[in-house]
């Protein structure tokens, strides 16, 4: 009986839920935006209670390890690791992408999940109807053209945060757009997946994975 704490930082809506053979028994869901510095910790506090455990009751805890905000993930990926090192439990993880597309119940010939990453730019891979990854994850810039050849062979469904500003570039009849964001709730059945094969990361060692650098901007105000 596997009890695994689930944290999903990697975009403006925050999420955790704790699972249990990879059925959801507690969440929290914040959808205001860049909450996640001060709200993953308590939220994870309020799931443990609401379920009347501690975290070294759990056997896990999984975290999303992008690509996404890089804020959010290296809040989700620092709470997770502080965690299982407090209470000395493995720590799993799981791609951005592979949640959002674990919330696909009714899955067209394809799926590529998008993740929001500023302009026409977005974080994604293609996916086949069963989940396998067929293409690399890369930060893609989106075109008229972009996933030609898979439209042409079928429905294509476009999912996440970063789907609906696609949708007027693409204009495929073969196309569809779901807004949609990763929950800690879709990652329940892969994290048990993980967990049964032993997919442990270092503990030590583990990083978000960000995709690209950081930039930071100056601003444009006249401060003094």
């Amino acid at each position: 009986m596997a009890r695994i704490l689930l944290i999903e930082t990697s975009t403006s809506v925050l999420s955790v839920a704790l699972a249990q053979d990879g059925t959801v028994v507690s969440e929290r869901v914040c959808t205001e935006p860049r909450m996640q510095a001060s709200l993953t910790a308590p939220l994870v506090k309020e799931v443990l209670d609401e379920a009347g455990l501690s975290a070294k009751d759990c056997d896990a805890v999984c975290v999303s390890s992008g690509p996404g905000s890089y804020t959010g993930l290296r809040v989700g990926v620092s709470t997770a690791k502080g965690l299982a090192f407090g209470a000395n439990i493995p720590l799993l993880s799981m791609c951005t992408l592979d949640i959002l597309v674990d919330s696909i119940e009714d899955r067209p010939s394809f799926i590529v999940p998008m993740i929001d990453a500023r302009r026409m730019e977005v974080y994604t891979a293609v996916y086949s109807a069963d989940g396998k990854r067929l293409t690399e994850v890369e930060a893609k810039v989106i075109g008229p053209d972009s996933f030609a050849e898979y439209l042409e062979q079928g429905e294509v469904l476009f999912v996440g945060d970063g789907a609906l500003k696609c949708k007027d570039v693409i204009g495929h009849p073969n196309a569809r757009f779901q807004e949609t964001f990763p929950l800690a709730r879709h990652m329940a059945k892969g994290a048990q997946k993980a967990f049964d094969e032993g997919k442990f990361e270092n503990l030590a060692y583990f990083e978000p994975f960000y995709l690209k650098d950081f930039i930071a901007t100056v601003s444009k105000k006249n401060l003094w």
